[in-house]
């Protein structure tokens, strides 16, 4: 009967129902940071709390290095600060509305990806999205960290690494610019326009897992791309949500040699199961809570982690 229920009701309930199934978090050993270069960084507030424990614990669990940054949305309260310093050792928490945008649209998180470019000059930054799980060690994310290459997660299978821009066109829209739609669809497909002397390169990836290596491009780049998107698609367009995760696409596809999750591995979540070998698993809104699998796969990491927390 609750298929019947409208979306808002729906997702709210199931929320309700993952955060009570996976409360078993807060019983699990604290992260033990280290000050060794890598942050781990999400944008979060109050009602994604549990979720973003899994989340960045069962990292920490496997990487067992770095240390927590959060930028909060605008909601977090006392109590999810208390219970964010001990779990993730006292992280640094930031107030979004100290970001600087200068030119850059507000929210669509936006204020994440400006962060990170400000910040990462000196650490490796690596953006985690709250409805993520990492259920086995993640040797490929260790390795890039080690080289100082940034990562990219694909958005789908069927998506390749980072091609020059006229290439990434005729690979992805045969048929030509997309009218109507989705923005991220209608910006890739008139990336065409832009001179292809910049020689640039774009990857269909998802924001929702990203790795930036330490003294790669700041700001300048991801505004010399923002105006090309306002000649593309209109200046009141680039403030749809979806430019961020485009723009952040661009910015690891023009890193120096980006490593490119395999994505048997390292994976979206479209309501399909998952092969034997995923170590890395990516709710996105669309099937979140499809049949049980995300509070599935959150059991199973809590497990890992309690496991490994007795085996020190």
């Amino acid at each position: 009967m609750t298929s019947f229920l409208p979306h808002r009701w729906r997702a709210k309930r199931e929320a309700t129902r993952h955060a009570e199934a996976i409360a078993g978090i807060l019983d699990t050993a604290p992260i033990r940071p280290k000050q060794d270069g890598l942050v781990l960084f999400s944008m979060i507030g109050t009602a994604v709390l549990l979720p973003y424990l899994v989340a960045v614990k069962s990292l920490w669990n496997e990487l067992e290095r770095g240390r927590v940054a959060i930028l909060d949305d605008g909601t977090l309260t006392a109590q999810d600060r208390a219970i964010l310093a001990h779990h993730c050792g006292d992280p640094e928490i930031m107030r979004i509305s100290d970001v600087v945008l200068n030119e850059f649209p507000a929210g669509g998180t936006w204020e994440r990806l400006l962060t990170i470019l400000d910040r990462r000059q000196s650490e490796y930054w690596m953006q985690l999205d709250s409805d993520t799980v990492v259920i086995g060690p993640v040797p490929e994310v260790e390795e890039a960290i080690a080289r100082n290459r940034s990562f990219i997660l694909l958005g789908e299978e069927a998506a390749e690494g980072p091609k020059a821009l006229p290439d990434f066109v005729q690979h992805f829209y045969p048929g030509g610019e997309e009218a109507v739609g989705h923005v991220q669809g209608r910006i890739e497909s008139r990336m065409g326009r832009i001179d292809p002397a910049r020689g640039w390169r774009y990857v269909r990836g998802c924001s929702g897992f990203a790795g930036f290596a330490a003294m790669g491009a700041g700001r300048p780049l991801a505004s010399a791309f923002l105006t090309e998107m306002k000649s593309m698609i209109g200046e009141a367009d680039v403030t749809i949500w979806g430019t961020e995760q485009v723009t952040s696409n661009f910015v690891l596809a023009n890193e120096t040699a980006p490593v490119v999750l395999p994505y048997d591995r390292y994976l979206n979540y479209w309501a399909q199961g998952w092969g034997e070998d995923a170590r890395f698993l990516h709710f996105v809104g669309t099937h979140r809570h499809h049949g049980g699998a995300y509070i599935d796969a959150s059991l199973t990491a809590i497990e890992r982690i309690r496991a490994k927390s007795q085996a020190r």
